[in-house]
């Protein structure tokens, strides 16, 4: 036990209480009952917290609590003193004396946190469009704070100081930091337009997957970072990268790919990924600092190394004078187009994370627009009235600005439309020029009874596109023409030539 000699009465009361030794961290001590938690802080003082008040520790808990309980209803329940009674007994609240304050909240069946479930089998699809859902809406509700630039300068010089006393190779952390500084200078102007535009909030500040569990049938984030404002004071995208890089780390980069589409397909907030390479740096080293305290050098290296190539693949394949760097990260803009039911999406989350820089190509999806325009979900369905040409043409607009926008910070693209109007075609591929990257057009086909088939048996997705809506497109079908034809009547097969085609762009 770690807890201070003036807390041990109170970690005797409540470990009885709980019926079992509490779960401990560096700064709190959790006492697990059969359906009730009771979390303490530790009475300690740190270079990033003091919890050695019992006034310090009461404030805290409140916090915690006021900052939680609106991300996570009834998983918290509220903030109690542990007091002495008259007869000398400790009990939770009453008439007393305080003598240390605790969090009570709702147990959760310990399958049911995330990182637990990842660590067991692969979140699936469906999992992961969830979390990404609860992040995005969590971010949407949460207000801009004004005037603030994170100073993410001092945020990597503090991480490089953690890293060499934990005992990590300084070498290599010196030529990360340097890397990190490099990175951060070539982005101030973004940096200073992200704040400008209010992506800079209260944020959760710890969001990987052991902070987050199922509650309710849905994944909720929980234990918001408390003790420091200006650690959770940070861009929406920084929140996001822990996420990100626990998700790749942790599972694979298909899943952190999925989570990020999801997350911009709910928020729109493509100008993110002009952060990603630095903030999932950052990300990273901070998982190895942690990981080779507590002795896991193995780990540790990994997470150096990774912290290491992130920032490695922030440049894009041509430079500003439109001359191929050596050796290509793979960025490129891919348009995917073909009659609804031709599998364009299924293909695009499948090639995505082998595209580009971490964690891959950022899909845009003109469905997942268009419901975002509307200000719906993307699996809820919309009437005619919102497939007008104005309409649609809105659409276009938003789609060839984010692709070129995604494509001139670098990061790799993926377009995803039917693309019949040759217009959208020229539309697109102007983007990727105007941003520097290289463009490859695949055209999808299948057999029309097929596309009855698959359109018909759809449910759950972002196409609104009924078998008569096929019909009419079918008439319109001006083929691939100067895009390469890819038939996707058996889907192995066509993401295998899908790959051939995309070869030269593929960098993992």
């Amino acid at each position: 036990m770690n807890a201070s000699a003036d807390q041990a009465e109170t970690v005797a009361f409540l470990t009885a209480l709980a019926g079992a030794l509490p779960v401990e961290t560096h700064i709190s001590c959790v006492f697990l009952g059969p359906d009730t938690v009771w979390k303490l802080k530790k009475s300690v003082r740190l270079p990033f917290l003091d919890f050695s008040t019992i006034e310090a520790r009461e404030h805290f808990c409140r916090r915690e609590l006021e900052l939680n309980a609106t991300a996570a209803p009834g998983l918290y329940g509220d903030v109690v003193p542990v007091v002495r009674a008259a007869d000398g007994a400790l009990t939770l609240g009453g008439e007393g004396e305080p003598v240390d304050w605790i969090v009570r909240m709702a147990r959760v069946p310990a399958a049911d946190f995330l990182d637990v479930r990842a660590a067991k089998a692969p979140l699936n699809p469906e999992m992961l469009d969830a979390i990404a859902d609860a992040v995005a809406l969590w971010h949407l509700s949460l207000p801009p704070v004004a005037c603030v630039r994170p100073d993410l300068a001092a945020t990597a010089k503090g991480n490089a100081t953690a890293a060499r006393a934990a005992g990590l190779n300084v070498e290599p952390v010196n030529a990360w930091l340097a890397a990190m500084h490099a990175d951060l200078a070539a982005t101030a102007a973004w940096q200073d337009a992200r704040a400008a535009a209010g992506f800079v909030r209260r944020c959760h500040g710890d969001l990987h997957l052991g902070n987050l569990c199922l509650w309710r049938g849905r994944p909720v984030l929980f234990d918001a970072l408390e003790f420091d404002e200006s650690m959770a004071t940070i861009d929406l995208g920084y929140d996001l990268a822990f996420l990100l890089m626990d998700l790749e780390q942790r599972q694979n980069r298909a899943s952190a790919n999925r989570v990020l589409n999801r997350y911009v397909a709910r928020t729109g907030d493509v100008c993110l990924v002009g952060g990603l390479p630095m903030f999932l740096s950052m990300r990273a080293i901070i998982r190895a600092h942690v990981e080779e305290r507590v002795g896991r050098h193995t780990a540790a290296a990994a997470y150096l190394g990774a912290a290491a190539r992130y920032l490695t693949r922030r440049v894009p394949v041509q430079a500003a004078t439109g001359c191929p760097v050596s050796g290509s990260l793979g960025a490129v803009v891919v348009a995917i187009g073909g009659l609804p039911g031709t599998g364009k999406s299924t293909l695009a989350r499948a090639v995505a994370p082998l595209l580009g820089r971490a964690p891959g190509a950022l899909v845009l999806r003109s469905d997942e627009i268009r419901k975002r325009q509307h200000g719906v979900p993307p699996e809820q369905r919309l009437p005619p009235s919102a497939y007008r040409s104005a309409k649609s043409a809105a659409v276009f607009d938003t789609l060839t600005r984010d692709v070129e926008t995604a494509a001139a910070m670098g990061q790799a693209v993926i377009a995803d439309a039917t693309f019949l109007n040759l217009a959208h075609r020229d539309m697109v591929e102007a983007a990727a020029a105007r941003a520097g990257l290289p463009f490859v057009g695949l055209w999808l086909m299948a057999p029309k009874d097929e596309l009855e088939r698959r359109v018909a048996a759809r449910t759950g997705d972002a196409s609104d596109a009924t078998v008569d809506v096929l019909r009419g497109a079918a008439k319109a079908d001006p083929g691939p023409r100067a895009w390469h034809a890819v038939d996707t009547s058996e889907s192995s097969s066509a993401l295998t030539l899908a790959k051939t085609i995309l070869a030269p762009h593929i960098a993992i």
